[in-house]
């Protein structure tokens, strides 16, 4: 009797956030750059990949904005005075998600998850889009803007309650904005775990953003402080 060949099991993907320090990745997770595009107007638009690095079993990615080698860990952090408490809630989306109804769509958001990275400014915003949502066009751009936000700040659903989600593979991407010559978070791409420096695992997502300028007031998230303090990977 011949036996079945054993199928491998699937990889298990998780970031940890340690105190002070950077984010342990494991499990290989793929890494690579994502580079936002942009309209004739200047307003985001799409993506393109920019490099690819080698994700070994485990890595060390910089979260405090300091690392000569970024973006992996050379210890600038036991240096540097960086500060990584997390502050973020721990509650999750739904429970602190505002709502917008439209005709055809139901925005849910929240504010603090902002990365500023534009998406929603096309066409009028995505706002005034879902209030629009029952023109065809309307909705579709609402919709393709929603799926392109990296943090997961905004979250559509259609009339039956569908959540309409970009399908993302376990991934982690390195944002880069030319537009704003600022490089941007640690885009963690479908629903690789997040546990924080003292166990807890923050809701699993399809799409988060995780601060690597080592500035943001909600850590371990991005809050967009990135284009303020004109961080810069290469710097």
């Amino acid at each position: 009797m011949n036996e079945e060949t054993p199928i491998p099991a699937a990889p298990v993907y998780k970031i940890k956030v340690t105190a002070n320090g950077p984010y342990i990745v494991t499990g290989g997770v793929p890494l690579l750059e994502w580079v936002i595009c942009h309209d004739p107007d200047g307003h985001s638009h799409g993506w393109r990949e920019g490099r690819k690095f080698e994700a070994p079993s485990a890595y060390a990615l910089c979260r405090c904005g300091g690392s000569k080698s970024k973006p992996f860990c050379d210890g600038s952090h036991l240096s540097n005075g960086f500060d990584g408490t997390e502050t973020a809630s721990r509650e999750p989306f739904a429970a602190r998600a505002l709502e917008l109804a439209g005709p055809e769509l139901t925005l849910s958001e929240v504010p603090m998850l902002c990365s500023q990275a534009r998406f929603c400014q096309r066409a009028g915003d995505t706002w005034h889009l879902v209030r629009k949502s029952d023109d065809a066009v309307s909705k579709e751009i609402a919709i393709e803007e929603a799926a392109e936000c990296p943090s997961g700040r905004i979250v559509l659903r259609d009339k039956s309650g569908k959540l309409l989600e970009p399908l993302l593979p376990p991934s982690i991407g390195l944002v880069e904005d030319p537009v704003k010559g600022r490089s941007g978070p640690i885009w963690v791409r479908g629903g690789v775990a997040i546990e924080a420096a003292d166990g807890t695992v923050y809701e699993i997502r399809n799409r988060v953003t995780l601060c690597r300028c080592g500035h943001s007031n909600n850590k371990p998230f991005c809050d967009g402080r990135h284009v303020k303090v004109k961080f810069r990977s290469s710097e």
